[in-house]
């Protein structure tokens, strides 16, 4: 399991004191509030920084960070990621996981098929859809709903999904 969550990905700066506009990542963007630190992923290791200011603004976040006052100290962080410690992540409920958790996972029907491999999930306004690419390359969408979602184990990435009819079709 990863040891690191994603909770935002840095968009721009904001106004020329170090503020950045962040899309959140995570359900709860007023999450942001309780955090007092989150890590910036260079792409060649993580800094830790210590949040000092939490806004919002529309759909996104602004932060800024202790020791970093300029927008010239800030401005190379365009696009990289903020990460938490799965340990600080907000605790799930019984039969949520992270998505992260998810990605690469093998799927397997109730008849003991491999159906193919997770690679993405889709949030949509009644639930999350899976989206497996089988062995063809082809994808199949699954809504993670528990009458098509048996089991779930991460430590184990496999999943176990019942095809309801019609969903193979086309």
């Amino acid at each position: 399991m990863e040891k690191y969550l994603r909770v935002g990905v840095i968009s721009s700066t904001h106004g020329l004191k170090g503020e950045l506009k962040v899309f959140p990542t995570t359900d709860d963007p007023r999450r942001f509030l309780d955090l007092k630190r989150v890590f910036l992923d260079t792409g060649k290791g993580q800094t830790e920084l210590e949040i000092t200011r939490v806004k919002f603004f529309k759909n996104q976040v602004i932060l800024q960070f202790k020791g970093y006052d300029n927008i010239n100290d800030v401005e190379a962080w365009k696009g990289m990621d903020l990460l938490i410690c799965r340990e600080d992540a907000v605790p799930l409920a019984e039969n949520e996981n992270f998505i992260v958790d998810l990605i690469d996972m093998t799927v397997e029907t109730d008849t003991g098929e491999t159906l193919g491999i997770l690679t993405d999930v889709l949030k949509t306004g009644a639930n999350d859809v899976y989206v497996v690419e089988t062995p063809e390359k082809k994808e199949v969408l699954l809504p993670a709903i528990k009458d098509c979602i048996l089991d779930v184990n991460v430590e184990e990435k496999r999943m176990r999904v019942h095809i309801l009819e019609g969903l193979l079709d086309g």
